[in-house]
């Protein structure tokens, strides 16, 4: 399948859900005899329940119901003013960071469970298939089978991996990976961290003492701070998000697990409340079916139409 069929298909659950009810929304507002008139009440209260629904979250519903209600007076089609208003919301947000220091270092941050590691590989194999030459640092000391898995991850993305004895210092096999990454003219290094929570003092401090390592090696690094968010926590994962940007310094969202929730719309509350781009959206368990984000094609599948 291409990225939009995958995209798609991962958000099959939540447009399923979300489009009967749009599509019945749609037919009441669209009609003749209403086009040429302000939308009505109960139109827009129905769309604001549908979007919450959908976890887009209060705020941007707010602001999305509220544009509607002024940009219908024009006789608009709803489902063009949705569509575009949600567009709007994801084109306020930057774009990932652009620098041209090699190794280009990204930093994978993220409480356990989210899909961390496994994300680590996919995003290899997905830099591997665009040219590029990544090595993968497995800086989780404290837990074995985070970095045996990460091993096997590596195998299957064909990509270097750098590795220290259980209990070793992260900082240390991160200065390793950079070392290795030089020597051997790789372009990108993908560092796994430690699941970790904001509360846990200790690990916040390993992480600065991995980013003071990084940025001391590579000028401005670490490039790319990115967290982990499992898209079927919802609303919670923001309450993450937020912690996790005031401590780590996080510049980017991957958004695993899409294709296990029917509230999809998450994506469109991290990009409103957040202001953080959403680099990268899990859509199955293999090693192709993590994507680039486009909100475009995000749009097109949400409505289960290509733009």
């Amino acid at each position: 399948m291409g990225i939009f069929d995958k995209l798609k298909a991962g958000l099959a659950r939540t447009a399923r859900q979300f489009q009967e009810r749009f599509d019945a929304i749609v037919a009441t507002a669209d009609a003749p005899e209403k086009r040429t008139r302000a939308v009505d009440v109960e139109t827009l209260d129905a769309l604001e329940e549908l979007l919450i629904m959908s976890d887009v979250g209060v705020a941007a519903t707010d602001e999305i119901v509220e544009a509607v209600r002024l940009r219908a007076r024009r006789g608009e089609s709803l489902r063009e003013l949705v569509t575009e208003e949600i567009l709007r919301i994801f084109n306020t947000v930057g774009g990932p960071v652009a620098t041209n220091a090699r190794p280009h270092v990204m930093l994978i941050v993220g409480v356990n469970g989210t899909g961390k590691t496994t994300t680590v590989g996919k995003i290899a194999n997905q830099l591997k298939s665009e040219g590029r030459t990544p090595l993968i640092c497995a800086a989780d000391t404290f837990r074995a089978a985070a970095v045996d898995q990460l091993q096997i991850w590596a195998d299957r993305a064909g990509v270097d991996m750098v590795r220290a004895r259980e209990g070793s210092d992260p900082a240390a096999v991160v200065f390793d990976a950079l070392a290795a990454s030089k020597a051997r003219g790789r372009d990108t290094v993908l560092v796994d961290t430690a699941g970790r929570l904001h509360t846990r003092t200790n690990l916040m401090n390993e992480l600065d003492k991995i980013k003071r390592i990084a940025e001391r090696e590579v000028p401005g690094a670490p490039h790319e701070v990115l967290l982990v968010l499992d898209a079927t926590v919802g609303q919670n994962g923001l309450t993450q998000a937020r912690e996790f940007m005031n401590v780590a310094g996080v510049n980017g969202i991957v958004l695993t697990k899409l294709d296990g929730t029917a509230k999809g719309g998450v994506a469109v509350a991290i990009a409103h409340d957040l202001k953080l781009p959403i680099r990268y959206v899990g859509v199955g368990e293999g090693i192709d079916d993590l994507l680039p984000f486009k909100p475009s094609e995000y749009v097109g599948a949400l409505f289960q139409e290509k733009w």
